[in-house]
């Protein structure tokens, strides 16, 4: 039984390494709208967004 999990675990390469790509991607794109969710979330009300440090 050994021996078969150490031949799937070379399939399994391209697999992990796709799905940290679309992970990646994500979280890229939820960072992206989280920025501009706050952006637009201040302009409503009137906050200087550039003053305040966000972390």
């Amino acid at each position: 039984m050994t021996d078969n999990t150490h031949q799937n675990a070379g399939s399994r390469k391209p697999v992990r390494k796709a799905a940290l790509q679309e992970l990646a991607k994500f979280e890229r794109k939820e960072n992206e709208f989280r920025r501009k969710d706050r952006a637009e979330r201040a302009a409503d009300l009137r906050l200087p967004l550039d003053q305040i440090q966000v972390h």
